[in-house]
């Protein structure tokens, strides 16, 4: 089985070691774009085009389902994809867990970046599945720019601001921005006391669902870990790059990309991808 994901950078990191913690055997393609993050400032089409571009360059590996691992993708560019490769390909989102995390808590924070507070989109979600619960969005300018650099000090500042910013009987946060989920330990110890609510688990579920495949909800039994991982870096065959292996999710991964088992990783689809980006 093999999964695709698409991020702008490396917030898809943490679906994708949830992927590999449900089917070790599973391979997955991880296509980012540090050539044009973050997408965040960018208008929907060119969010969409370059989704597409970079889709277009995963799919050539023969996914058997592909994730936009983004929520800043999910909001503009998830039908583009759908229209271009379903049903041969199912495409899954993300979402913010907002509905879990009003089942819980009567006052939840949701942390994201600064266009995704202020878009109609999130207020969307926001009436249609946070029920009775007192809800606080929290714009956090920087941390997902942090986050993605592997900037310690910079990710901290961020968090302790959105922190000073989010409610003390807050009990659940939402973590609107895939990269927020790496940091989701400092967010934690910056509100104590407040459940973490991220979309990995959820993802993967679906992209298994999506897939057809069986979730074992963690390695099964005598199964080995022989998937395996590539890397398309703004259409390029490349590592992972350096900030993510400053988390775990990154450093997990690392172990499974082809140059460190020495299986072979084609490189025409990837030339192709970069110069319709570029075009």
């Amino acid at each position: 089985m093999r999964i695709a994901l698409i991020n702008s950078g490396i917030g898809l990191l943490a679906a994708a070691a949830e992927l590999h913690r449900r089917r070790p055997d599973a391979d997955l393609v991880l296509a980012m774009d540090p050539d044009g993050m973050p997408w965040g400032p960018r208008n929907p089409a060119d969010i969409a085009q370059r989704s597409l571009a970079f889709a277009r360059a995963a799919a050539e590996y023969g996914p058997d389902v592909m994730v936009m691992a983004c929520n800043t993708g999910s909001v503009h560019a998830i039908e583009a994809l759908r229209a271009e490769f379903e049903p041969a390909i199912p495409i899954v989102g993300t979402v913010p867990a907002i509905k879990p995390a009003a089942a819980v808590a009567e006052s939840l924070a949701i942390w994201a970046t600064v266009a995704t507070t202020a878009s109609a989109y999130q207020r969307q979600l926001i009436a249609d599945f946070a029920g009775g619960a007192r809800v606080t969005a929290i714009a956090c300018p920087g941390l997902a720019d942090a986050v993605d650099a592997g900037d310690e000090e910079g990710t901290r500042a961020a968090v302790a601001d959105g922190a000073s910013r989010t409610p003390a009987d807050c009990g659940a946060v939402v973590l609107g921005c895939t990269e927020y989920e790496l940091a989701a330990d400092l967010i934690a110890a910056a509100v104590p006391g407040a459940a973490m609510f991220g979309s990995a688990a959820a993802v993967a579920a679906q992209a298994l669902r999506r897939a057809g495949a069986a979730d074992h909800g963690g390695p099964a039994a005598g199964e080995p870990a022989s998937g395996t991982v590539r890397v398309l870096l703004s259409g390029r065959p490349a590592a992972l790059p350096p900030a993510a292996l400053r988390y775990p999710a990154g450093r997990l991964l690392a172990r499974l990309e082809p140059g460190r088992r020495g299986a072979p990783l084609p490189r025409r689809t990837a030339a192709a991808a970069a110069r319709s980006v570029s075009a």
